[in-house]
């Protein structure tokens, strides 16, 4: 299962979630599990028997007026019962005053509190993202995600086969480079992928002859994207005479990535096949396929009236056939 250490929260600038660390500094090493975070209306009362300690918990501003509301013993052995707790952090929203004896009892035990400025629902969308984000599970693809009629287009092949080279000719014709060479994937949910480019190569293309160029710097900004779902996979190889190829689209092919599974088309290799022209309409004819129009199943169909019409007898073509 992956985790994330609680002193992430407290570094992180980019989903301003604007935390202060009050108390419990020793516990920061203390790891988040989970993207989902619980607030602790219930624990208040004394219920803790569903509190998930490697969540990151919530007091919001309902929160701490019901706490207000009991007496000072009874507040005593709230805070008590709740700091007993493994907790792996706890945030106080909206600025609100922090009890000392919470405090206290968190720097004793090791429980990182926080607080911050944001109300509970802003906090809750900013720091649900930010842990969604870190704690997907991740991996690495040897190839070049372009976006490609709005399509994250995944292209695969062996070393040299020409992947950089297309998608060259692809970000000419107008289409956008997520990332080329290595590809950074993360499952964002149970059934999609996003990529995006590791930061140390991020916008740069390797073209044999040329070298390393700059697609951002060469074309603008119009030319990249940061990040991308992955929707298509299409696999480069070289032509092979002795292999029969899909010719009619009826074969669908699936690839793993973490566990999702993406249509994907082996697209044969050879100098006579324009092969950015090919994966355009790949990509078209996908788009085609998530609105529901299948060029080959309807084929099929009018293949098979045809036959119904002349009574099961073969169909014959009329005009040049190879």
């Amino acid at each position: 299962m992956n985790n994330l250490i609680v002193q992430a929260l407290e570094q992180s600038r980019e989903y301003h979630l604007e935390l202060t660390l009050m108390a419990g500094r020793r516990g920061l090493k203390k790891k988040i599990t989970h993207s989902q975070v619980q607030k602790m209306g219930l624990a208040l009362t004394g219920f803790t028997q569903f509190v998930n300690p490697e969540r990151l918990q919530i007091i919001g501003n309902t929160e701490m007026a019901y706490f207000k509301t009991l007496t000072p013993e009874v507040q005593e052995k709230v805070i008590r019962q709740i700091c007993s707790l493994p907790l792996s952090c706890l945030v106080i929203t909206r600025g609100l005053e922090v009890p000392e004896l919470l405090l206290r009892e968190a720097d004793e035990r090791g429980i990182p509190v926080f607080r911050t400025n944001l109300r509970s629902f802003d906090f809750i969308e900013k720091v649900t993202k930010f842990l969604e984000e870190k704690l997907a599970s991740t991996s690495s693809l040897h190839g070049v995600l372009m976006d490609i009629f709005g399509v994250g287009v995944l292209i695969l092949g062996k070393s040299g086969i020409g992947k950089s080279e297309c998608a060259l000719d692809l970000i000419l014709r107008g289409h956008r480079l997520v990332a080329d060479d290595m590809v950074h994937i993360q499952k964002r949910s149970p059934s999609s992928v996003f990529g995006s480019g590791f930061e140390v190569i991020q916008h740069h293309m390797e073209i044999r002859g040329l070298g390393i160029i700059n697609i951002r710097s060469l074309f603008g900004v119009e030319a990249i994207r940061e990040r991308k779902k992955v929707e298509l996979i299409l696999e480069l190889m070289e032509w092979d005479a002795h292999r029969e190829y899909d010719r009619l689209g009826f074969e669908e092919e699936k690839f793993s990535i973490l566990g999702v599974e993406l249509p994907m088309l082996r697209i044969p290799v050879t100098p006579a096949r324009n092969l950015t022209t090919i994966i355009e309409v790949a990509v078209r004819n996908h788009l085609l396929k998530v609105m529901g129009y299948d060029s080959a199943l309807e084929f099929e169909k009018k293949l098979l009236r045809k036959m119904e019409e002349r009574g099961g007898t073969t169909v014959e073509i009329e005009g040049e056939v190879e």
